[in-house]
């Protein structure tokens, strides 16, 4: 097997051709930015993030020109940044669409028919995972769960909701993308485009009326688990041993820590909680 010269140059360690710039009205544009979101942190390096998103909104990718623009600003090497920006999936490495068309594969999703919408889309718009359509309006792509198991199916356009989706919905979803037309998500803020959604993610004030009160909301499931963590729940049901007669007369009351299972409410440990410190293990005691 022949080897390129630019294999060939990264095997023996020569350093890459220079990325191409900016131009100069951009990388201004860029450098008033990148600024404002280094100024929010303690270390800079902290800012590399919130940076990727910066320059993923120029171009709605993460391109070599902007990872070279965020290793100026940090004071970093590139081969820092691509780290990074590789490990993410948020991070886009090639052209794609104005909306990212996800459609939640994992398990529950799947079963409820995920897996039926992922495949109805590839046929209706006529691409593969991870490609985008020939108008570069959508990029479709399966993604892991979403944490809205309670809506399953659920597919997400730039990170919002759709809920409870079928095939028929969802492709009459993409068409209406593609064609323009007004989308609006089964909860959270009014849609807007990959580039748009990138530059909040950065950091910056979502501009788009309604944005703030169109706040999401989770399903029943996931609230149950949200007031179990915050101590809400009812008092705990008391569960007799088999074969002990049921008592009657006054409902017992348990106390915090009798009969309740760990998963009821939040326990203090001794690494949480530094009045009752834990003690000496019985090796360290020897």
């Amino acid at each position: 097997m022949t080897t390129s010269s630019s294999e060939r140059g990264v095997s023996l360690g020569m350093p890459e051709l220079p990325a191409p710039a900016y131009p100069d009205d951009v990388r201004a544009r860029l450098e008033t930015d990148a600024r404002e979101i280094i100024a929010r942190y303690p270390d800079s390096r902290s800012a590399l993030l919130p940076l990727l998103h910066l320059v993923q909104s120029e171009e709605g990718h993460v391109t070599r020109t902007g990872m070279r623009f965020c290793a100026d600003m940090l004071g970093l090497t590139t081969a820092e940044v691509t780290a990074v920006a590789t490990f993410y999936t948020m991070y886009r490495r090639r052209p794609s669409g104005d909306y990212q068309v996800g459609v939640c594969t994992n398990t529950l999703c799947a079963v409820m028919g995920g897996d039926a919408i992922f495949e109805e889309l590839q046929e209706h718009l006529g691409v593969g995972n991870g490609e985008t359509t020939d108008d570069g309006k959508v990029t479709l792509e399966h993604i892991e769960c979403n944490a809205a198991c309670d809506f399953a199916p659920v597919v997400m356009v730039n990170w919002e909701f759709f809920d409870n989706q079928t095939p028929a919905t969802a492709k009459r979803l993409v068409d209406d993308l593609r064609a323009g037309r007004p989308v609006t998500p089964t909860r959270g803020a009014p849609m807007c485009t990959f580039k748009e959604t990138a530059r909040v993610l950065a950091g910056f004030p979502d501009e788009r009326e309604g944005a703030v009160e169109s706040g999401g909301s989770a399903g029943p499931a996931s609230l149950v688990g949200l007031k179990l963590a915050k101590g809400e729940s009812a008092p705990a049901r008391v569960v007799h041993p088999r074969g002990e007669p049921t008592r009657t007369g006054t409902p017992h009351d348990p106390s915090p820590t009798e009969h309740l299972s760990s998963h009821d409410a939040p326990q203090d440990t001794s690494a949480s909680d530094p009045a009752h410190p834990a003690g000496p293990t019985a090796e360290e005691g020897e």
